[in-house]
């Protein structure tokens, strides 16, 4: 005669969790950040830089500066908007942050 299969659940006994009988509190939000217009500005200007990383049109920016990158890409006609060089001849020696592309911490 065979025996008998049986299911893994008559090996192992059911468990149940405790119902919780207190709800979570809800957190009242925290009141909003107030920034200031130089925060935002300095935002503003450093995503136009990561979105000029970003744009191939005027070639790699692996190993060179964000203003050498803007200045090869004048050189060989690619038209790089003239908004980026203003904003890195104006912050290249106060913010390295200005300066180093957005590939610079990665290894070559």
């Amino acid at each position: 005669m065979t025996t008998k299969r049986g299911l893994i659940t008559d090996t192992f006994k059911v468990v149940k969790k405790a119902k919780r009988s207190r709800k979570r509190e809800k957190m009242p939000p925290s009141p909003p950040r107030k920034e200031t217009k130089a925060e935002t500005e300095r935002e503003k200007e450093l995503q136009k830089l990561r979105q000029f990383d970003l744009d191939w049109r005027f070639g790699p920016c692996t190993g060179i500066t964000r203003l050498q990158r803007w200045e090869r890409a004048k050189l060989h006609g690619l038209n790089p908007p003239e908004e980026i060089r203003e904003l890195l001849l104006l912050r290249i020696h106060t913010d390295p942050e200005y300066n180093q592309s957005l590939w610079s911490d990665y290894p070559l």
